[in-house]
């Protein structure tokens, strides 16, 4: 009913940047908040930016002023992430809290993950 697909990501050195983007396509009704999270290896998948469907934000304190959550009409989130640091690297999900035409309710829908290593 709702698929998302991410893109970007990738390897770069610490200081540098790089950009992610999550794409919901389906038959969708509506899209409420808009997430990245991410996993780094061996421990739990955290909260890292979301934005809201009127485009409030919010961000883990270890990404404010490096990375940028912003949102492209109703169903395209972008995560810039500049300054990246080795504790960067995971891998990191697009969720999206979404209502499928045919269903009842918003119903929570994940991307399939992309990896972001920050290593020199």
């Amino acid at each position: 009913q709702v698929q998302l697909v991410q893109s970007g990501g990738g390897s770069v050195q610490p200081g540098g940047s790089l950009r992610l983007s999550c794409a919901a396509s389906g038959s969708i009704f509506d899209i409420n908040n808009m997430t990245w999270y991410r996993q780094a290896p061996g421990k739990q998948r955290d909260l890292v930016a979301t934005i809201s469907a009127s485009g409030n934000t919010d961000y883990t304190d270890s990404v404010k002023g490096r990375f940028t959550i912003s949102r492209e009409g109703k169903k395209t989130v972008y995560l810039q992430m500049n300054s990246l640091i080795p504790e960067d690297t995971a891998v990191y999900y697009c969720n999206v809290n979404a209502w499928a035409r045919g269903t009842s309710r918003y119903q929570d829908y994940w991307g399939q993950g992309t990896q972001v290593t920050v290593s020199s």
